[in-house]
């Protein structure tokens, strides 16, 4: 078959950039698309990441795009894709503006989109006055803040989940404020387990009818229903996710109960044979740790199976 690449890599955040790093050493040829859209976007600084604490996430692309360049095996597109299928002949044929590539395998780190909640300000807020939780990549520069809020709705909708981060967030603060945003039952369930495990956290479950930032630093102001406010040092939310785009439903992937790309270990290959799939869009944890560690795992099994095929023989998974 004849074929432009060895292996289409979808994705050009850390995961797509960490499966590359495995393959250039093994000499294949590649192709990596980048569209341009990164969920940390808006982050001036990476954290938890040793030797890249505190820095720029697009210094981080731009330096790992700079180590393929003596390997001379990778191309990179700068393009997002529209179609992907796989043909009848078993190759893999991506598709942009009237353009097509194919390849042998494919790794999809596509990554997923933030689904804000319907409050209005929540999106001017989001990384300047609300943090992602958990509070490792931002929150620490607060340190020292009277108060710090929770916005306890979507995955943060539990007592568990919302106490966890409300802890985080004691680190940075005084005190921690829980807002339920009218879910009278959560905000009861709260206040009970806190009147059995008392810690400096409250409990409001007014709604709130909007979020503006303060110029000062990361605090932000909530607006509520009665007509009240409240500034918080910062707000930790984590709100729901989908996946970025329509490359894996093109595939028909299975998909998760909590719709990310199912994958089998240790090499991350997705329900279709020849296609893996790395960072966000496989797995809940959503940390750059986590994208580079499944990019490395696909960038080791992409090409052993390739090799393996080759020469029509067993491979090792």
């Amino acid at each position: 078959m004849n074929h432009d690449y060895d292996i289409i890599i979808i994705g050009g955040g850390p995961a797509g950039l960490s499966a590359a790093t495995g393959i250039v050493r093994q000499d294949h040829k590649t192709v990596l698309f980048d569209s341009g859209k990164y969920r940390n976007a808006l982050s001036k600084h990476m954290h938890t990441v040793p030797t890249w604490d505190h820095r720029d996430p697009s210094d981080f692309r731009a330096a790992a795009k700079e180590d393929f360049k003596r390997y001379g095996s990778i191309t990179i597109e700068n393009i997002e894709l529209e179609s992907l299928k796989r043909r009848d002949d078993g190759l893999f044929e991506a598709t942009a503006n009237q353009k097509t590539w194919t390849g042998k395998k494919v790794v999809l780190a596509t990554g997923v989109e933030d689904v804000f909640p319907a409050i209005p300000g929540y999106a001017d807020c989001w990384v300047t006055g609300i943090f992602h939780c958990c509070l490792y990549c931002h929150g620490w520069e607060e340190k020292g803040a009277s108060s710090a809020g929770v916005l306890a709705e979507g995955d943060l909708g539990t007592v568990v989940s919302a106490l966890t981060i409300a802890r985080q967030a004691l680190r940075m603060s005084e005190q921690v404020t829980l807002y339920t945003n009218g879910n009278e039952q959560l905000a009861k369930e709260l206040t009970n387990e806190l009147k059995i495990n008392p810690a400096p956290i409250k409990v409001d479950a007014r709604t709130i009818t909007e979020l503006v930032k303060a110029p000062q630093r990361a605090r932000i102001t909530l607006h509520f229903e009665d007509n009240d406010s409240m500034t918080e040092g910062f707000l930790a939310h984590k709100p729901k996710t989908k996946l970025r785009g329509s490359l894996a439903q093109q595939l028909g992937h299975d998909l998760t109960p909590m719709n990310f790309i199912r994958t089998a270990p240790p090499f991350n290959q997705t329900s279709i044979n020849g296609v893996f799939a790395a960072g966000d869009c496989c797995t809940p944890m959503h940390t750059v740790t986590s994208a580079i560690y499944t990019g490395g795992c696909t960038g080791g099994g992409a090409p052993l199976q390739m090799q393996a095929e080759l020469y029509n023989q067993k491979s090792i998974f």
